[in-house]
């Protein structure tokens, strides 16, 4: 029978090449800027910190980051939408994956810090993007024409969301689009400059810029008016992560984001957290059989650790 010898160099040069063929030091996240300013950043920082593994972030919005998790082009996508749902179910760009919840955002209205309306009615909101009002002076402020501000196509994490929330349509188009924008950037710096301008926007970012924020049915959205849901255009916050990914590190991540450490540096950051928006749970689900056709996610699917479904 003939010996074999494995030289004991060889043998550890193969297993340090193999370690480090299999070992991640950067994960990628990709997604909405909303999500982004409402807590990746700092979590991302102190993660880095703690583990070692460098985190790169990329924006592009809510759309692109699903996808590119999707095809496993990115390995965590941020959204501050769900996925799109069409008459056969979720689109196949956004189908393999599993949505994980980590806070609550809210859609709020914002205008040029120089406007005098305060409150709007969720009926005047329709009507200005319905082109039925037109000038502040209708809605009690002064003599200027309003300038909507929107997001050009109906996808984003902004745009999906406030169709649904504010136009129960997924699918509505606004009447009067004012001034269009790719991105959410250049919305907020236009609505800081033209005075009769209004836009909406996910408070995460909003409250970062030098806007004035109107009041919805009396209710400004405070962080105590959304946790408690008497602020109406709350949403949940999530991360995605491509279905059966076995990646330990992700899930490490993840864990992070879900922990009490994660979670309390969420709510530092000013977003709501999972345990502070606990009040927003049966609200929402409330708000989603409203939804229709157009929400068809399987709850039992969507992670959280008040779910104590283990990722």
């Amino acid at each position: 029978m003939r010996n074999l010898f494995i030289n004991p160099f060889a043998l550890f040069l193969m297993c340090t090449f193999s370690i480090h063929i299999l070992a991640k030091d950067t994960i990628s996240i990709t997604g909405c800027g909303i999500s982004k300013k409402a807590y990746m950043e700092k979590i991302a920082s102190i993660y880095e910190k703690k583990s070692g593994i460098k985190i790169r972030l990329s924006g592009g919005g809510a759309t692109k980051g699903l996808r590119l998790t999707s095809q496993g082009r990115t390995d965590i996508g941020a959204s501050c939408r769900h996925r799109i749902a069409s008459e056969n179910g979720i689109v196949n760009e956004e189908s393999n994956l599993d949505l994980v919840q980590v806070g609550w955002d809210a859609l709020v209205v914002m205008v040029n810090k120089n406007q005098k309306v305060d409150n709007l009615t969720i009926q005047n909101l329709r009507d200005i993007f319905d082109g039925k009002v037109t000038s502040w002076n209708e809605l009690g402020g002064t003599e200027i024409d309003i300038l909507p501000l929107t997001r050009k196509g109906k996808l984003s994490g902004v745009g999906y969301m406030a169709r649904l929330l504010i136009f129960a349509d997924p699918t509505y188009e606004f009447k009067n689009k004012g001034n269009r924008y790719k991105s959410t950037g250049p919305l907020e710096k236009a609505t800081m400059s033209h005075e009769g301008a209004i836009a909406i926007n996910g408070i995460s970012s909003a409250k970062k810029i030098d806007v004035k924020f109107i009041g919805i049915d009396g209710f400004v959205p405070t962080k105590e008016n959304i946790m408690k849901g008497n602020y109406p255009f709350f949403r949940p916050l999530y991360i995605a992560i491509q279905k059966n990914n076995a990646d330990l590190e992700i899930k490490k991540l993840v864990q992070f984001i879900l922990s009490e450490e994660g979670q309390k540096i969420i709510s530092d950051e000013g977003t709501v957290n999972l345990k502070e928006g606990l009040a927003l749970a049966d609200k929402w689900l409330e708000k989603v059989k409203k939804m229709g056709n157009a929400w068809q996610e399987d709850e039992g699917l969507i992670i959280t650790s008040t779910t104590q479904k283990a990722i």
